[in-house]
């Protein structure tokens, strides 16, 4: 994600969980490496945070999907 380019940054509702998941360690990552203003810092969290919300629905709606074609036979996975 090119931060200099935040004219051209995708809605978070129209990002794949991929990019949303890469874009979230993208932001991460600058933000750990604590070289931006605290106005840009809120900005990236406050993106990090959409796009974390965006990946946890991402997920819920696979898993939803998931046990909707595998009927009750879903059983939990527990290593051993």
């Amino acid at each position: 994600m090119n931060l200099d380019s935040s004219k051209n940054i995708i809605p978070v509702e129209q990002l794949s969980y991929e990019d949303a998941l890469t874009q979230l360690e993208e932001i991460v990552a600058v933000l750990e490496s604590g070289e931006h203003s605290l106005d840009e810092a809120v900005a990236l969290f406050e993106r990090g945070q959409a796009l974390s919300q965006r990946c946890a629905i991402l997920l819920d709606q696979a898993e939803l999907k998931i046990k909707q074609l595998s009927g009750a036979d879903l059983v939990d996975f527990s290593p051993e």
